[in-house]
């Protein structure tokens, strides 16, 4: 009896101070914070090395964390990385009314609703199942089916620049019931188009741009401000950063890509008629606008500190594609060449994720890889491309097998690249034309290797990965 009595004493306590109560499942899963910038190459960076820009906001995911030196983009051009982005598959999975896979920005934007089985599939119909809030602020540029208030997300802002930093301090700083989901998608540096679109708007698409781009273009004139007591000759001599190694074209230059150039006035007069000062001017503006979106940033990640939640938040970091900003004479994106396909990708969660990695080996695609892996920690299983995969082990620096090549998509032409350090593309804008790249003995893209017979077995290896795994 004495026995029973203890026993049922200290089941009494047990309970009076909650002993008897399971932890809640969202109690140990984290919040997720996915930043998500425009227009940004992995080498803009001051953690990536570079010594033209100063991004402390960056830098800091980076050092409390790890950050991805071989991660890819699924298309370089807005709006079909963004559908990626939403849905786990590659954008070439869709098609548009006319049954071409969407590739570029205008099929994009014009897709025929998605079916059921992509809609049950989509990144928030998933964190919706793990009972997760969603949260999204700023650019959509996604078509009809797929906006993020169509998926379910609470779109809190609309804005794309310091006011979405603002809206999203203040909603990090809110009270949560539940862990939430929140995508927050930067304009910048994007604004940087507006360079080359100002210098020859002739299409009346780049008309229609440039005559709403008033906002932009203001933003971009601030980018381009000669600092104050400084010459035109000491500010292109010292100040902005210098032309890439890759400034001219690549040898035997894909048809492909001068077809891109040439399809915009805008583009062949930057490629043709820019002046060396006129692409430093570009480069040094590209870093000033680099440096405005990381602004941003720092308020986000201040607020997350202040509201006490930041090791109890898995945040982020990548960029939907990047910018050529003067390597092989060219701006915009939309090529296969890593300055519009290699993307910043970095993640922090104190505690959990080692402060300081850097991932120089694993492939990684931000379109086919955050869904499975934000689900992961969501715990819930997600899957929408059989080839995405679950990037935790790799944040928690566990051995895993991993994936020895990674497809991307253009609206030239499609590719894949190999851990190994070689690229087989073909181009399909045109007449086909294959190209075999080595970024081991070529990392600035000048030539390729597609003739060379020493490299003969390794283009048979690379068309066959690209045929049976990627795009078959």
């Amino acid at each position: 009896m004495k026995n029973l009595c203890q026993a049922l004493f200290i089941l009494a306590c047990c309970h009076f101070l909650g002993c008897n109560k399971a932890p809640k499942q969202d109690d140990q899963r984290p919040n997720i914070l996915y930043i998500y910038v425009d227009q940004l190459s992995a080498s803009m960076m001051s953690c990536a090395g570079n010594d033209w820009v100063e991004t402390p906001a960056m830098d800091y995911i980076a050092k409390n964390g790890i950050r991805f030196t071989r991660a890819y983009t699924p298309n370089p051009v807005c709006s079909p990385a963004r559908v990626s982005l939403m849905t786990g598959r590659l954008p070439g999975f869709f098609k548009d009314k006319n049954g071409n896979e969407v590739r570029e920005n205008r099929g994009s934007m014009r897709m025929p609703p998605v079916d059921q089985e992509v809609l049950n599939t989509t990144i928030a119909t998933y964190l919706k199942k793990a009972d997760y809030e969603l949260y999204f602020g700023g650019k959509e540029h996604l078509p009809p089916s797929l906006t993020p208030s169509d998926l379910g997300f609470t779109d809190f802002s609309d804005d794309e620049r310091a006011v979405l930093a603002e809206e999203t301090a203040k909603l990090i700083k809110a009270e949560h019931a539940k862990p939430y989901f929140m995508l927050v998608s930067l304009i910048n540096p994007h604004d940087i188009c507006y360079m080359a679109i100002r210098e020859m708007a002739t299409s009346k698409t780049d008309s229609m741009i440039l005559e709403r781009g008033t906002l932009e273009l203001s933003v971009l004139d601030e980018a381009m401000a000669i600092p104050e007591g400084v010459s035109e000759e000491e500010f292109f001599s010292t100040y902005c950063p210098p032309l890439p190694p890759n400034f001219e074209p690549q040898f035997e230059e894909p048809a492909a890509v001068l077809q891109l150039i040439n399809a915009r006035p805008m583009r062949k007069n930057a490629r043709e008629n820019f002046t060396d000062n006129q692409w430093l001017h570009h480069r040094w503006a590209y870093a000033r606008l680099t440096e405005l979106v990381d602004q941003r940033i720092q308020l986000i990640l201040d607020a997350l500190k202040e509201s006490g939640q930041e090791e109890n938040t898995l945040v982020i970091f990548s960029s939907d594609h990047g910018d050529m900003d003067g390597s092989h004479r060219m701006e915009h994106k939309s090529t296969l060449y890593e300055e519009s396909t290699n993307v910043p990708f970095m993640a922090m969660w104190k505690g959990h994720i080692a402060a300081g990695q850097v991932d120089d080996t694993h492939l990684v695609s931000n379109g086919l890889d955050l869904l499975p892996t934000v689900c992961d920690y969501a715990g819930v299983k997600g899957a929408a491309d059989p080839r995405g995969r679950i990037l935790r082990p790799l944040f928690e620096g566990k051995e895993v097998s991993w994936r020895e090549s990674l497809g991307v998509e253009s609206e030239i032409g499609r590719m894949v690249v190999s851990a190994d350090g070689f690229k087989y593309i073909l181009y399909d804008a045109g007449e086909a034309e294959e190209q075999l790249l080595n970024l081991n003995e070529d990392p600035y893209e000048m030539t390729h290797f597609t003739n060379d017979p020493a490299y003969s077995a390794k283009l048979r290896a690379l068309r066959q990965v690209f045929d049976t795994e990627w795009f078959r």
